[in-house]
């Protein structure tokens, strides 16, 4: 027998969260030049929205000490990492080290690139939108890599890797 919660988000914040774990999404590590250096944020809110102009979105938390440097910044990389990468997510979460100590290339607009990315998205800015207490980003990709690998999926609350077939 299935079981079901249902709820409205309003009177139930927590059960609305736990819905929403129910869909696994890949990991991100957005990147951007600040004045005290690179920073790089970790981000699951990551999408495609358009294939011509060819534009993707990511959405950082108001609440987030890095929001101000990632919601100004004109040009950002937004990797997509690997299952390999998980050993990063301490270093780029609250209080992690982030760049210190890791090897890292700059592009043409001075963005911090990371190396061994599944793929890679040089982006300017395109657009913001209000999202409640989020902020959705939309960019213009102006370069595009990819490599073949196991991606770092992120669902109900926990992190692992997905490997196709069923």
């Amino acid at each position: 027998m299935r079981t079901e919660v249902q709820f409205t988000p309003e009177g139930n914040p927590r059960a609305f969260r736990d819905a929403l774990g129910r869909f696994a999404t890949g990991v991100t590590l957005v990147t951007c030049a600040t004045p005290m250096g690179p920073m790089g944020f970790l981000a699951n809110s990551f999408a495609a929205v358009s294939l011509d102009p060819a534009l993707v979105l990511w959405s950082p938390a108001k609440a987030s000490s890095r929001f101000a440097h990632f919601a100004t910044a004109q040009h950002y990389a937004i990797h997509v990492l690997d299952a390999a990468h998980s050993e990063w997510l301490p270093r780029f979460g609250r209080g992690g080290a982030g760049f210190d100590g890791l090897s890292h290339e700059i592009s043409a607009e001075g963005v911090p690139l990371i190396t061994g990315a599944l793929a890679q998205f040089d982006c300017v800015q395109h657009a913001t939108h209000d999202g409640g207490d989020h902020l959705i980003v939309v960019g213009r990709v102006l370069r595009a890599a990819y490599r073949a690998g196991e991606p770092l999926v992120f669902s109900q609350g926990a992190y692992g890797r997905f490997a196709s077939g069923i």
